[in-house]
């Protein structure tokens, strides 16, 4: 028996419902317009109605000053890079001149030598000719000579001696007209060369002081955003702390009543639920497959969710307030993702569903969004930016969700007009994979409610993440690193933490710190400073909070604090990146990434 206790099964009175459990009224909540239908329904769906505003701190980007602002501090940083690529290349070209220089010169330098040597071969022999016949002509050769072979024989070889002499001097004078002509050239070349590289140098410091007013502007909106997430967070934690509160009264509720959850495959066909068991009526008035609803004998109605669905909210209400972060370190424990929080919460239900929020939509089987129930998953858009979202429906007011722009998992209101593309839910057999909707209006992608700014340039380390442009990330929206006033992003904070705890397992001191976020404008003054060192402002791993600068040993090749981060950073999703290792021609011993475990 599903439903045990004295509760006699009956119809009318109140409904309890999962929607009163989990949408007390909390800061940020939509209430609702209309009184409940008659009769009364199981209601813990989205109803459709006019989309509500969007409130998260990062609409604040969405400003049109704003934007034009972060727009303005996108093609600064792509001419930045640009640039960076191209004074390389000037770079490469002026070594390659100089070189060419180089050579050209000492092929001249040969060839006056060999001219020269020519030359007093010629006369030497002039000399010696001169010595021993006085003037070395015919007549001369015809009046010593014994015989008239000896006199031809003479002749003879004074030609060719002279020819000889004459064609290797006419091409020692070749090669050294030839040779200047490649020094002048090579010379030529490289005063090109230095002069596109200064013209470089020029517009990178134009662009550079560009960048930095432009930073200069956002920053007053960056603090003002920042204390949003501040404020939103603070209010968050409160809304969270209800949430919790609620659905464990909803759990508990069930206990008392003596409600054991079924299997879902229990649930799949309202025509044949188990005992004690009522079917749930969709907005069609059709019953519901999936969920059912148990009537007391005091009226109250109390809708019943599978046992999957039951453990999946509860891991999912015990992740709140855990910190957002994208990609494959967005399953847990510790931080989350959108698609990552719903996979390892089904999982931990029993559930196996797919990586993404596309592939996640692709399987699962649809329910109208009016239909929607505690447990199932709404997936959102709108359609022109694609499946981009995902969280899992509480109410008809609410869904739990890793929010990008929030910086954590949240509980958020159900938005309205398009943004909902669809509901689906676990509790019912998946079906064979459909396509999800795609982007369409060839703008910037979005990820989990934050748009991915700002786009990649050339020469960018990868690491963008939150809908924050690199280096412009609220301080609220990072976590402590564990040294001093060091930020992170949460995940790579987590890492370092027990990275440092191990190191100091080992060396009787945590890891030293130098570096860790590094804001735009921060990246604006290093470059200024080491052009040559530092990266491109917009596109340093610095600007996602991935990346940091150690001491205490680490930061010089052939320590042995150098060689345990070698052998162990690893095991924390720490690197040293490849072009920072011995022997790259740009070494940073102190320099690491984090790339994810």
């Amino acid at each position: 028996m599903l439903v045990r206790g004295r509760g006699a099964i009956a119809a009318g009175a109140a409904l309890v419902l999962v929607a009163t459990l989990l949408g007390q009224p909390v800061a940020g909540a939509r209430q609702p317009t209309q009184p409940p239908t008659d009769p009364p329904q199981v209601e813990a769906g989205v109803g459709p109605g006019a989309q509500a505003p969007d409130t998260r701190p990062g609409e604040a980007f969405a400003d049109p000053k704003v934007a034009e602002l972060q727009r303005t501090a996108t093609d600064v940083q792509r001419e930045l890079a640009d640039l960076s690529d191209r004074v390389r290349v000037a770079e490469d070209e002026l070594r390659a001149a100089a070189g060419r220089v180089g050579e050209a010169k000492s092929a001249r330098a040969d060839a006056d030598r060999v001219v020269a040597a020519q030359q007093t071969e010629v006369d030497e022999y002039s000399a010696a000719l001169y010595s021993a016949l006085a003037q070395p002509s015919a007549l001369q050769v015809l009046l010593t000579a014994g015989s008239p072979e000896d006199f031809l024989q003479g002749t003879s070889l004074i030609g060719r001696v002279r020819a000889d002499q004459d064609a290797r001097l006419a091409d020692a004078v070749r090669r050294q007209s030839a040779a200047i002509e490649a020094e002048n050239a090579a010379t030529g070349a490289e005063r090109s060369a230095a002069e596109r590289k200064a013209d470089l140098d020029r517009r990178t410091a134009d662009a550079s002081n560009r960048a930095a007013a432009v930073s200069s502007e956002l920053r007053g909106k960056v603090d003002d955003t920042n204390a949003a997430v501040v404020a939103q967070q603070q209010a968050q934690a409160e809304r969270n702390r209800k949430t919790a509160a609620n659905w464990k009264a909803y759990t508990d509720k069930l206990a008392a009543v003596g409600v054991v959850a079924p299997k879902a495959a229990a649930l799949r066909d309202p025509t044949r639920l188990p005992p004690g068991l009522q079917s749930v009526p969709g907005a069609d008035g059709k019953p519901q497959a999936g969920v059912a609803q148990v009537i007391l004998t005091d009226g109250e109605r109390v809708l019943v969710l599978p046992e999957e669905t039951v453990k999946a909210v509860d891991t999912a209400v015990s992740a709140l307030g855990k910190p957002y972060v994208p990609g494959k370190g967005g399953e847990g424990p510790t931080a989350f993702s959108c698609d990552g929080l719903v996979r390892t919460v089904y999982a931990a239900g029993g559930v196996p569903l797919p990586p993404s929020v596309g592939e996640q939509m692709a399987v699962l089987t649809p329910v109208p969004t009016a239909d929607a129930r505690s447990g199932d998953i709404v997936f959102l858009g709108p359609a022109r930016l694609g499946a981009q979202g995902v969280g899992i429906v509480l109410d008809e007011r609410t869904m739990l969700a890793a929010d990008a722009r929030l910086a954590g998992v949240v509980v958020t209101d159900l938005p309205g007009g398009d943004t909902v593309l669809g509901i689906g839910r676990p509790a019912l057999a998946q079906r064979p994979p459909q396509e999800p909707p795609r982007a369409t209006d060839g703008g910037l992608p979005w990820r989990c409610g934050g748009v991915q700014l700002p786009p990649r340039a050339a020469g960018e380390a990868p690491g963008a993440w939150g809908g924050y442009p690199n280096g412009l990330i609220p301080l609220a929206a990072l976590c402590p690193a564990g040294q001093g006033a060091h930020l992170l992003r949460c995940d790579a904070a987590e890492a370092f933490r027990a990275m440092s705890a191990a190191f100091a397992s080992a060396f009787g001191k945590p890891l030293c710190m130098t570096d860790s976020y590094r804001t735009f404008a921060a990246q604006v003054r290093l470059y200024g400073v080491k052009p040559a060192l530092a990266a491109v402002p917009g596109t340093s791993n610095h600007g996602w909070g991935m990346a940091v600068d150690l001491c205490g040993g680490v930061q010089s090749f052939g320590t042995p604090e150098y060689a345990w981060m070698v052998a162990n950073a690893g095991f924390f999703g720490w690197s040293n990146p490849p072009w920072a290792r011995p022997g790259r021609g740009r070494e940073e011993p102190w320099h690491w990434e984090f790339v994810g475990a």
